[in-house]
């Protein structure tokens, strides 16, 4: 499985989307600081994720979700509870 996943920094207005084969792996890579793009905004709390059996279909997700201002504004009113928390 492929999953496209957004987290939340706990400690800064911050929010990532990823693509991993390896969810809870990514995720606490995420919050040890050992990826660079995120480590300032560390830690985080997952959000919202999505599973896909083909790594294509996951890969164009997040390409939509960072690239198209409109999706990512529609996934943010699907979870705008777990976002205020």
């Amino acid at each position: 499985m492929y999953y496209v996943y957004l987290i939340k920094s706990t400690k800064a207005d911050f929010l990532y989307v990823g693509v991993t084969d390896d969810l809870r792996r990514r995720f606490s890579q995420h919050n040890s600081k050992k990826e660079i793009s995120t480590k300032p905004y560390a830690p985080f709390k997952l959000i919202y994720y999505e599973a896909y059996c083909s790594k294509k279909d996951a890969l164009i997700r997040e390409i939509k979700l960072k690239h198209h201002g409109s999706v990512i504004g529609h996934l943010k009113k699907r979870v705008q509870h777990g976002l205020k928390e």
